[in-house]
């Protein structure tokens, strides 16, 4: 079946209402579009401008009186405030759902690693693959920011084994805290590369729970602790552990910055390591000097296109 697919562009007063009246004729209901622009670097976006309404109309042998019946709605509520004409444009029949998935292809990270779309067998036998349903929370494995930490965070499980031979002190990161885990990608990753348990904590409660619904993908289980909160709640013995030999956080560089001042630090066991990415290139020195105001050492920096990734150490 084709659709014919019905426009317009209003201010915000009158989108609910141009909403309601398409909905009337629309069976698989309505969407909004709008502009989003960034107030600050912490913004995560706040809608601006004008609405696009949009329905879709079954391209039926009805067609011709919805779309009458239809502008006949439109011209009454046109009565009470003035409406731009509605835009229409043919629209071919496919599956959504597939086309939707043909975006997301596995994706290659570090030596060892492979960011596997759910629905996809593993094209790479050889590496560790972390399975993800794109349609999760933040941290799918496409952003810079998740692949550069998940790079560094190959590469200190990779070393400490060697770390170990020549000292002491355990350095293995046998447990990690994953803070702001998002989609739990990393908390993942950490477990399939060798870590025994994983703290995940987030401020979003539907986080935790998408962490948790790709950790069910991944056949990861009780290793993976989760819940809801931050540094505070970590310091504060609400979890298991309050601190580990790696501490990863992919966050942003101001809300970092502003962890350290609430203990992220203290997360991090003697010898250990914090992973920091999210960071904008222009804020690199300052998140690196916030660390190191707590007595932390600026390790390997990692970047990719604007986005940079840090590691240091306790």
């Amino acid at each position: 079946m084709n659709w014919l697919e019905v426009s317009l562009t209003v201010d915000g007063e009158l989108a609910e209402s141009v909403a309601d009246v398409l909905a009337r004729f629309a069976p698989n209901g309505v969407m909004t579009e709008q502009g989003v622009k960034f107030n600050d670097e912490e913004d995560e976006g706040t809608a601006t401008g004008p609405i696009t309404v949009r329905a879709y109309l079954e391209a039926d042998s009805q067609l011709e009186e919805t779309r009458q019946k239809l502008e006949e709605a439109l011209f009454y509520l046109g009565m009470i405030r003035p409406l731009p004409t509605p835009t229409y444009k043919q629209i071919a029949d496919q599956n959504w759902m597939e086309a939707w998935k043909e975006r997301y292809q596995p994706i290659l990270v570090g030596e060892r690693l492979l960011i596997l779309p759910a629905w996809l067998e593993n094209p790479e036998p050889k590496r560790i693959p972390i399975k993800i349903d794109p349609g999760m929370a933040f941290g799918t494995g496409t952003h810079p920011t998740t692949q550069l930490c998940l790079e560094l965070m190959e590469r200190s499980f990779d070393r400490r084994p060697k770390m170990e031979e020549k000292t002491s002190s355990v350095l293995r990161p046998l447990s990690v805290i994953d803070v702001g885990c998002g989609s739990g990608i990393l908390s993942i990753a950490a477990l399939k590369l060798g870590a025994d348990k994983v703290l995940g904590v987030d401020i979003d409660i539907e986080s935790v729970k998408n962490s948790r619904e790709n950790a069910d993908l991944n056949g990861v289980g009780e290793e993976l602790l989760l819940g809801q909160g931050s540094v505070d709640e970590v310091l504060a013995s609400q979890f298991e552990f309050k601190s580990a030999p790696l501490v990863v956080a992919n966050i942003l560089g101001p809300i970092l910055i502003r962890l350290f001042d609430a203990g992220l630090a203290d997360l991090i066991e003697s010898n250990g390591e914090i992973i920091l990415s999210g960071i904008l290139e222009h804020q690199a020195q300052s998140v690196v000097e916030a660390g190191e105001a707590k007595g932390l050492k600026r390790g390997e920096i990692r970047q990719m296109k604007d986005w940079v990734a840090i590691s240091m150490t306790r």
